[in-house]
């Protein structure tokens, strides 16, 4: 976020690892957690309803072909946006407060919640729905390579629960479909980012999106576009392996043959090879 809305004209930040060391150096460790409130309040329920919408999506569909692997996916990101939007707002709004200073001086918002509650108070419900057409735009397809990159992934590697490498081969998979995600509406973040931290300062820049793009675009070139991926695919990795792997190793436990006997008498059903 940090280097995604900084001004051209004077950059905080040269790059990734630059961002990384002022803030540990002018803000203290603690300035890496800011706005870490609302995707702790979030992120638990964002999950929770993308797996399930995806899963469930995926089923009404009827056949588990790559189409619609794409388009369950598409689906449970386009529903997610409702608690995404709000909470990315928050996120961003207390990312940027206090940039620079050690010890705030002047604090306008004191967490997260009281960051929305300030906003609603202001803005109304248009004011903390800001930015949800890009955020729309941007995890809708998103999340749709998001699944069907994993669901290659998994197949491809052959992830079979009695494989003593399944934990790896869902932790690559899981990495690699965050990457491709992100990679394909990367622009798009940029784009909400900046409409979302616009105002911040007192003056508002963009009167939309198509305004945010050609302004952006006029003033910084296409670079503009990529500003801050080399740390949003750093970060992709990771979570998304963790995400993956932890949600398809719970299934795989809880669709074994062992526990379904234990919960239920009936036909067995057959461990799939992908999520």
């Amino acid at each position: 976020v940090r280097l995604q809305v900084q001004n051209v004209e004077k950059p905080l930040y040269r790059g990734t690892f630059h961002c990384f060391q002022s803030i540990i150096k002018q803000e203290s460790a603690f300035g890496l957690y800011k706005g870490i409130g609302s995707p702790m309040m979030g992120l638990t329920f964002i999950n929770a309803l993308v797996f399930g919408v995806q899963g469930n999506t995926l089923r009404a569909l009827g056949k588990d072909t790559p189409l619609n692997q794409f388009l369950a996916g598409s689906a449970a990101g386009a529903i997610q946006c409702i608690i995404c939007c709000p909470m990315e707002l928050a996120k961003t709004r207390m990312q940027l407060q206090g940039t620079g200073e050690y010890k705030l001086k002047t604090k306008n918002y004191k967490n997260s919640l009281d960051c929305l509650i300030k906003i609603y108070r202001k803005e109304g419900l248009r004011g903390i729905n800001r930015g949800m057409v890009s955020t729309f735009i941007r995890e809708t397809p998103s999340f749709g390579f998001y699944f069907l990159t994993y669901d290659c992934m998994t197949r491809y590697l052959g992830c079979e629960a009695e494989d003593s490498y399944v934990i790896p081969k869902l932790l690559f998979s899981g990495g690699m479909s965050g990457i491709v995600s992100w990679l394909s509406t990367y622009p798009v973040d940029v784009i909400k980012s900046r409409l979302q931290a616009d105002g911040v300062g007192g003056i508002t820049q963009y009167n939309g999106i198509l305004d945010c793009v050609r302004k952006s675009y006029h003033e910084e070139g296409w670079r503009v576009f990529t500003r801050g991926l080399t740390s949003t695919l750093l970060r992709a990795f990771p979570v998304n392996a963790a995400t993956f792997a932890t949600v398809t190793v719970f299934l795989m436990y809880m669709r074994s043959d062992n526990n379904l006997r234990e919960c239920e008498p009936g036909p067995v059903i057959q461990q799939p090879s992908s999520l």
